[in-house]
């Protein structure tokens, strides 16, 4: 997404997610029962993706349970040839328990995606996973299919840059800068 995109106003009329959260399927963190729902659309290569995870990271914490986030892969492999290894590696380790801490990581690593051999050592050293069995299963593309339905259902919502959030199922459409989203937030959580 270019920085122009990031600043158009925020519309209670515009996109909806048309792919509900589940909690079986979804990666989430956060309660069920928080009041917001922020989804993000992401590419893990994405620069501004990139500028948006520490944000992210700020908003869980200063909202607590009162916000549960959810995060959809959005590779735009087109722009960003080492995307759809991030989301990958991140699903890979996500079967295995640990989606939120490779996704962490790579976005701690986002420069890094050109060389695989990092993230393979993360999960078997910090995570204790067998790097060996996901090296092969992201060789394999075992997680692409699911990477791809979140990519179509991005589509049909109308995500068309990276990061794209959603609040409680509508598109926000303002930046994404900390006291922005913030507000945003808190608005939902009023129900406005």
């Amino acid at each position: 997404m270019t920085p122009a995109t990031t600043r158009r106003k925020q519309s209670t009329s515009g996109p909806h997610l048309t792919v509900p959260v589940d909690e079986h399927r979804d990666h989430v963190a956060g309660k069920n029962t928080a009041p917001v729902t922020l989804v993000e659309y992401g590419d893990y290569e994405c620069p501004y993706c990139g500028e948006a995870y520490p944000i992210v990271k700020q908003l869980q914490t200063t909202f607590g349970d009162q916000l549960r986030f959810v995060f959809r892969n959005f590779p735009l492999t087109q722009l960003h040839p080492d995307a759809e290894f991030g989301a990958e590696v991140a699903e890979a380790a996500g079967s295995r328990g640990k989606f939120w801490e490779m996704h962490d990581f790579v976005y701690e690593n986002q420069k890094r995606l050109n060389d695989p051999a990092p993230f393979f050592e993360f999960a078997r050293a910090r995570l204790g996973l067998d790097g060996a069995a996901m090296q092969q299963e992201v060789a394999q593309h075992r997680n692409l299919p699911r990477i791809q339905e979140d990519f179509i259902g991005g589509v049909r919502s109308g995500v068309n840059g990276t990061p794209t959030f959603y609040l409680n199922g509508v598109r926000h459409d303002a930046s994404y800068e900390f006291d922005v989203l913030a507000a945003a937030i808190r608005a939902a959580s009023r129900g406005k």
